[in-house]
């Protein structure tokens, strides 16, 4: 298979604040010129766009092409099982919400220290190997968020696991919270293919780098966009199999495809230069939010923690004064949702962010700077 892989958290969407409005026929348009490129692989999640993902890749994907066209993907939601019943329940809706019969590659959705106790006391990686030895899942694996210690503790239980899906960009590389080299070796310890998600850590690695960064990768190669720079930091990595990218328009699909088709690994130079970027990247130390939305379905006070970092992050780049519409966007986004300020921090949103971010800190940094 070819190393790029169409994430479908992120996909374009016709009304920007609603995450179910799906622009399908845009959607339809990627997917096809994505399959047409030689490239295969698809990944969707039980809950994604508010549980309307794996729907949408039914209609564009499933329904529209021969199932031997291409590869899918879907996880099994360990926050969200009741019990080990539960797990059946979930993984019947899922065939048929895609429309298959199988899943090439099925997944423990994020395992954190929590969400591993849930999935030994469910026995979900039983569960997992059950459904492959009755021919509804190809390969079985896990996506991972938490310390490398952990990663490790896992696949030493639990060898029968086939490839581990990894949060790894350059940005977290060195990360001492998100530990992307660490559990990345851990990964070529155990003998695990590792798929790569967030390789543009949710859009921050082109959309809040600052302008310095920019003009060293213009500098080194103009031809080459920004996200090229993350996506290929990531496939050039000898254990990474596949590099999911959360594709949200056709312009977005273009690009990853143009330097995907006929992927070449970084030079020892193209290295030297992300380098430095990271360190300036470093240095404007912002709300590492990927804007996934876990933590806002959860919130008792519906707080659009998201939206409030994003326009936290760019008073912190550009500066309030040149950004000042930043001011008018919180409070536009502020109605009929819970301002910062109203946080009760019952721990709900940290208990569930991929990022391990300290959200209710962060909020009364948001506050102060909007509120006052």
């Amino acid at each position: 298979m070819k190393k790029l892989g169409f994430g479908t958290m992120r996909l374009p969407l016709l009304d920007s604040s609603d995450p179910t409005s799906i622009d399908m026929e845009q959607f339809c348009q990627m997917a096809d010129e994505f399959i047409k490129r030689g490239f295969t692989y698809f990944d969707t999640a039980y809950m994604y766009h508010n549980h309307k993902s794996e729907i949408a890749v039914r209609e564009a994907v499933v329904k529209r092409h021969p199932r031997d066209s291409f590869t899918l993907a879907s996880k099994l939601p360990m926050s969200m099982l009741k019990d080990a019943e539960h797990q059946q329940v979930v993984f019947d809706e899922q065939l048929e919400k895609c429309g298959v019969d199988y899943f090439d590659y099925y997944l423990l959705h994020n395992l954190t220290k929590t969400s591993y106790k849930k999935a030994e006391e469910f026995g979900s990686f039983a569960f997992a190997m059950q459904k492959k030895a009755e021919g509804k899942v190809r390969h079985v694996g896990f996506s991972f968020h938490d310390e490398a210690d952990l990663l490790d503790e896992i696949l030493t239980k639990h060898p029968e696991v086939e490839f581990v899906q990894l949060q790894l960009n350059y940005i977290d590389w060195e990360s001492q919270t998100i530990q992307s080299r660490a559990c990345y070796e851990v990964c070529v310890k155990h003998n695990k293919p590792v798929i790569v998600m967030e390789p543009v850590k949710g859009g921050i690695l082109v959309n809040s780098l600052p302008q310095k960064a920019k003009e060293l990768y213009e500098q080194a190669n103009p031809a080459m966009s920004v996200a090229s720079w993350a996506v290929r930091f990531a496939a050039s990595l000898e254990n990474v199999m596949m590099v999911l990218s959360g594709m949200s328009s056709l312009e977005q699909l273009e690009d990853n495809l143009s330097y995907m088709e006929e992927f070449e690994p970084l030079s020892q130079k193209e290295h030297a230069t992300i380098e430095k970027v990271v360190s300036i990247m470093n240095e404007s130390a912002m709300v590492a939010c990927t804007a996934c939305a876990y933590c806002v379905e959860g919130c008792p006070m519906n707080i659009q923690i998201p939206k409030y970092f994003a326009a936290y992050n760019a008073v912190k780049q550009f500066g309030e004064k040149v950004f000042g519409n930043q001011r008018m966007y919180y409070n536009v986004s502020a109605e009929g949702n819970g301002k910062a300020s109203e946080c009760i921090a019952c721990g709900q949103c940290e208990g569930i962010c991929p990022q391990h971010l300290p959200i209710i800190d962060l909020l009364k940094d948001v506050a102060e700077t909007f509120e006052q």
